[in-house]
């Protein structure tokens, strides 16, 4: 696969459900990737990328944003309090929002810093244990305390339980994110990002069928 492919793809996923090609931003996810992978698909022209860890990013973005100029850079791996400072400076985006101490966290920062990247809340639609996320019952009132904080809230993100049927978990973040008045849907990766768009994702999250599968992690 390549990035043409997987555009292509969402291209026409768009257009079978609707919605128009430039509403959907393709991540291309290079968390443990070989530099020159990641350096191959900026030469094409892309240019928003998703990152797992803080300190990963921190030793690979500065750089090739020196070669390329701005390139977005979002963070779709779980965010712990101690980092939230050097996330904030890094990134474009953060999808990871989970719990009232980070909101709280990251509101005293935004005002410190005088900024803040987009935010998504990360919804753990299948309440699995291991996994992070608000609970969908909690999830209106950490988008009202993070709004109420003055948070800039774009959307919601999700990672379907493995081996289920992503499109009820798609669609139940969607109507979470309709009664909350946002607009942002981060949700979908290589197997299932057309299922994702149908299901009105503006952003899908695709790593190993951009670059191929990873050498570590």
């Amino acid at each position: 696969m390549s990035l043409e492919a997987i555009a292509a793809r969402a291209a026409q996923a768009a257009t079978k459900a609707g919605r128009a090609v430039q509403d959907v931003t393709v991540i291309a996810v290079s968390k443990v990737q070989p530099d020159d992978r990641v350096r191959a698909v900026l030469d094409s022209g892309h240019r928003t990328f998703g990152e797992n860890k803080v300190q990963e990013a921190q030793g690979k973005w500065p750089g090739f944003r020196a070669d390329f100029g701005h390139v977005a850079v979002h963070l779709i791996g779980p965010l712990q309090t101690n980092k939230a400072r050097a996330a904030m400076d890094l990134f474009d985006a953060i999808h990871t929002v989970d719990r009232p101490k980070l909101v709280h966290t990251m509101a005293r920062l935004a005002q410190d810093m005088g900024r803040c990247p987009d935010l998504f809340i990360q919804v753990n639609t299948g309440a699995e244990p291991q996994k992070a996320g608000a609970l969908p019952e909690e999830t209106d009132s950490l988008i009202a305390s993070a709004r109420a904080a003055d948070l800039p809230v774009r959307g919601l993100m999700c990672i379907p339980p493995v081996d289920a049927d992503p499109a009820p978990h798609f669609a139940m973040l969607a109507d979470m994110a309709a009664r909350n008045g946002l607009s942002g849907l981060s949700m979908g990766m290589s197997d299932d990002f057309e299922v994702a768009i149908a299901h009105g994702a503006t952003h899908i999250r695709v790593g190993s069928a951009i670059f191929g599968a990873r050498t570590t992690g």
